[in-house]
């Protein structure tokens, strides 16, 4: 009797942390947000690319960062373990695939599913700043 009431209380507890955790990031994304791509603080993520983060933590979840390719810039062949959501605001996000390739251009908007191989860089003479959006952490898996 006294081992059950011990679960009961310990999974009690538990529902009670998820509750307050949950509202909290419901009352999270309520909050308006407002971040300047020319005023963002961009920290230098790998050598050619560099992210400002917008709101959540690529390390972590889901977030939106503004990200910058050098000009030129190559990141190879890669997936991702989530979906990626583009929209370049300058220059030009080159990207490739089995299908071809897109010179994704200010104002284009770009979705590369979890797991899609795929070759990205910047434009050679501008770079690319876009807006990137994702349901998870950042992550970059190189390919062969």
């Amino acid at each position: 009797m006294k081992r059950s009431l011990l679960v009961v209380g310990v999974v009690a507890a538990m529902i009670a942390a998820w509750s307050v955790g949950r509202v909290h990031g419901q009352n999270e994304m309520k909050k308006v947000v407002y971040v300047s791509s020319d005023q963002a603080n961009y920290t230098t993520r790998v050598k050619g690319v560099s992210m400002a983060k917008i709101w959540g933590d690529a390390d972590k979840g889901a977030h939106a960062t503004f990200t910058k390719f050098d000009p030129g810039q190559d990141s190879g062949m890669h997936t991702h373990t989530n979906d990626v959501w583009i929209v370049v605001v300058k220059g030009a996000y080159l990207y490739k695939d089995d299908a071809g390739e897109k010179r994704v251009a200010a104002g284009d908007f770009l979705r590369v599913p979890g797991g899609h191989k795929h070759w990205s860089g910047g434009d050679a003479k501008e770079g690319a700043l876009f807006y990137e959006e994702s349901s998870g952490k950042f992550d970059l898996i190189p390919v062969k």
